[in-house]
């Protein structure tokens, strides 16, 4: 059976590609602007890695490219830029320009795809943001609505609002039914607290089944953990994440890429590091460098240190195999902006099973979606 093709914005250093690659895609385009991420994305490709094999790498701005060739295609994927909604930036959000959202709908309209699945961070989840989520809610299920840019925003969601009501459930053109869900790593295996918002939508003229997979862990000192019994694992502890990693000190260290001690770190108010019986703090790109409290481990003895590109990358749960190019911040920034590995392959396996549902002709049940 042929695997389900894809194609992917914003796509950083890889993790949602290496995720969905996992869960049984097969990549036609990636498109990156950043040159260094770019590079590790190529890099890996030429090495061999079995998640690039055949697929189209672009350096590209995303507003110049048209998607119109990638027409019907699967699945389209990718993170639009979350510096405008993130808890640590400045939070502009729709009046951000870096909020690239409108591109993500933009490809949606054009390759006309079976699926799709865009993530970001929670910010967007804010309650002063949740009439522009449900903005970029209604302009996903109608990709092909007309924006109009002489009028504002929330201008624009009063008219999409309108087109809805006046369509109710019929089929007006192209359509998805679209389901916003909040989900945190730590639930799925990953050993980081990383919360994202993935927003997915199926093509509302094929038949779909779907739910957002269930977590199979939780923090063991909870009483939902309690609750579950031996339904739920406990989080998987950074310790877990870094085991048969030799000290970065150490000559043995050599043999591993991207395992190369970056001095200079230390605690500050509000930034004490990541203890290693508990899953990592969330890595953290920065707009100026890497911030320390986050991308450090703190030891019993309280004693910190940086992690490793590689030990960052066992955080993110990329594979040892992968290779990060660029200077230590740079790659740790790729490592900041990505999505974990894991949780993109369990995201995108139950995207695959459901668009493979569609094929086989299973029968139609919506989801409601929740933001």
């Amino acid at each position: 059976m042929k695997a389900p093709q894809s194609i992917e914005l914003f796509s950083g250093a890889g993790g949602l590609a290496l995720g969905l690659h996992e869960a049984g895609f097969k990549h036609q385009a990636l498109y990156e602007w950043n040159p260094a991420a770019v590079d590790t994305l190529l890099y890996n490709q030429r090495i061999g890695h079995p998640s690039l094999e055949g697929c189209e790498i672009h350096r590209a701005d995303v507003r110049e490219v048209s998607f119109t060739r990638f027409k019907g295609i699967d699945l389209v994927a990718g993170g639009p830029p979350c510096q405008p909604f993130s808890m640590g930036g400045k939070a502009a959000g729709m009046k951000d320009v870096r909020d690239m959202f409108p591109l993500a709908i933009r490809a949606v309209a054009e390759a006309q795809p079976r699926a799709f699945i865009f993530e970001n961070v929670r910010g967007l989840l804010r309650p002063a943001f949740s009439n522009y989520v449900e903005y970029i809610r209604l302009q996903m299920e109608f990709p092909e609505f007309p924006i109009s840019d002489n009028i504002s925003w929330d201008q624009n969601l009063a008219r999409l609002e309108r087109h809805k009501e006046r369509v109710g459930n019929k089929m007006d053109g192209l359509r998805y039914r679209v389901h916003v869900h909040q989900a945190n790593a730590a639930d799925y295996g990953i050993p980081q607290q990383r919360h994202r918002v993935f927003f997915i939508g199926f093509r509302a003229d094929l038949p779909t089944e779907w739910s957002f997979p269930q977590p199979t862990h939780a923090d063991p000192e909870s009483s939902q953990f309690r609750k579950a019994g031996h339904k739920l694992l406990p989080w998987v502890p950074l310790q877990e994440a870094l085991r048969k990693l030799p000290d970065p000190t150490s000559r043995s260290a050599r043999k591993w890429h991207n395992h190369v001690l970056q001095p200079g770190a230390r605690i500050y108010p509000g930034h004490t590091g990541s203890p290693l019986d508990r899953p990592a703090k969330a890595l953290k790109a920065g707009d100026h460098g890497v911030p320390g409290g986050e991308n450090m481990i703190r030891f019993p003895d309280d004693s910190v240190r940086y992690l490793t590109v590689r030990e960052s990358a066992r955080v993110q749960t990329f594979p040892d195999d992968y290779v990060f190019l660029g200077s230590w911040t740079e790659a740790m920034r790729q490592l900041g902006n990505a999505v974990p590995m894991k949780l993109a392959e369990i995201v995108g396996r139950s995207v695959a099973e459901a668009l493979d549902g569609q094929t086989k002709g299973k029968n139609f049940l919506t989801t409601k979606a929740s933001a």
